[in-house]
């Protein structure tokens, strides 16, 4: 793996291109990182009797060939 925790990253493919960011976490076994800011996904909760649900948001994995470690 080209990247580790807490190197500076660019996003060079997919829907957030040419964003940049940190690495959050790196899972090698996957080939995959997690950047914070890029790929957030947004996970509906229902909530309980009275209560009323939400709406969080969390960073997404993203494969390793989609960012490039921007040299600071």
């Amino acid at each position: 793996m080209h990247v580790k925790k807490g190197d500076k990253v660019r996003i060079i493919s997919g829907k957030d291109r040419g964003t940049a960011g940190v690495v959050l976490r790196a899972l090698p076994r996957l080939d995959k990182v997690v950047v914070e800011g890029v790929a957030i996904a947004k996970r509906h909760h229902k909530g309980r009797t009275g209560e009323v649900g939400r709406i969080s948001e969390r960073p997404r994995p993203i494969h390793v060939s989609n960012v490039a470690r921007v040299e600071e």
